[in-house]
Order: C-alpha cells, then structure tokens, then sequence
C-alpha cells in the first residue's frame, strides 16, 4: 500500500478507536515498514538524492487539500465600482513614489534661492 493510502486508514481508524484497534495497530505496522523500506531504498540511492528523500519524508504533510478561490458573484456597477477604486489606489501609490523618488534626487545637494534680477532704479544708477 502507498504511504498516502495508510496514513489515511489510520486517521480514518484512530476517530473510532473503540472498534478497530488490533486493526489499527496492524496498520500502523504496515506504515512503519513501508516507511523504512523507503528509506532504505532511498539510502541505495546517490548521497544527494537521498538526503532530498529523508528531507521531503521528514516534513510535516498537509491532510487536506487546498480549497478553490470562491467566485465573487458581482454586479456589473459593483465590479465597476471596485476597479474604479483600485486605479484610484494604484494612480495614488504611483504619485507617492513619484513623489519619493523626486524628493530623493534633490535631497542630496544643496538648494540654494535663486539669484532675483537686479532691480531697476528710476534714478538710473
């Protein structure tokens, strides 16, 4: 039996203990037995590969599966509505860095007030 299948049983078998726990023990052994054969043979393989083996077999599995993104079911004017908000959002983030960037050129050198024109005298000097 394939590990997958066995730790299955045994999840399946531990949630009512009270009616199959000879079964469950035999099971146990099963997976116990074809663990170690696979790393007996993992172990034949190249140092490499069987270190990747041991290292993949010692990491804690998920029990279930990923569950599907649900659809969000909008109208036509709240879906408007929303990408309306989110180029908002984006224009809005863009000017910010826009805005960072320009401050971080001019930040480093000094800003000197610009030389005003000479005033004209009446008096002509």
């Amino acid at each position: 039996m394939k590990l997958k299948i066995l730790k299955k049983k045994i999840r399946r078998l531990e949630k009512r203990l009270q009616e199959g726990s000879s079964k469950l023990a035999k099971l146990k052994q099963n997976l116990q037995a074809a663990e170690s054969a696979k790393a007996m043979k993992a172990a034949r393989k190249s140092p490499a590969r069987a270190a990747r083996q041991i290292a993949k077999t010692a990491k804690p599995q998920t029990t279930g599966t990923k569950k599907p993104k649900k659809k969000l079911n909008l109208s036509a004017e709240r879906r408007a509505q929303l990408s309306a908000a989110m180029k908002a959002r984006w224009a809005a983030k863009r000017a910010a860095e826009a805005n960072a960037k320009g401050d971080s050129a001019g930040h480093g050198s000094a800003q000197r007030p610009l030389p005003q024109p000479p005033e004209n005298k009446p008096d002509g000097a």
